[in-house]
């Protein structure tokens, strides 16, 4: 990938673990090779509600209210709010981390 990934999660995230990086970047290899696919628009509703089942819900397998899963992705949200595009990765990361879910992906 020509990308650099892991460094967009990084501005976010300094001391992000190497180990599960690289198993999200595994896991979602396909989807960051596609344009569309590969950043997170938080101004679109859809689009979050893609993040809150696919990801939260169904990978992650988080049971908590839709109102509570959708403040923690406006949380995350607000802090990627630098005027970059948001990658996938980096908000998949940041959700993961905050649900103390990451070791699903080492």
């Amino acid at each position: 990938m020509s990308k650099d990934w892991i460094a967009d999660v990084k501005k976010y995230a300094p001391k992000a673990d190497e180990a599960v990086l690289e198993g999200m970047l595994k896991t979602y290899r396909l989807t960051l090779s596609n344009a569309d696919a590969a950043y997170v628009s938080f101004s679109d509703a859809a689009e979050l509600e893609t993040v809150r089942k696919n990801f939260l819900q169904k990978k992650l397998g988080l049971t908590q209210s839709d109102a509570e899963l959708d403040e923690a992705i406006k949380e995350i949200g607000a802090k990627m709010k630098d005027g970059s595009k948001n990658s996938r990765l980096a908000v998949y990361y940041l959700l993961a981390e905050k649900f103390g879910k990451l070791d699903m992906f080492k």
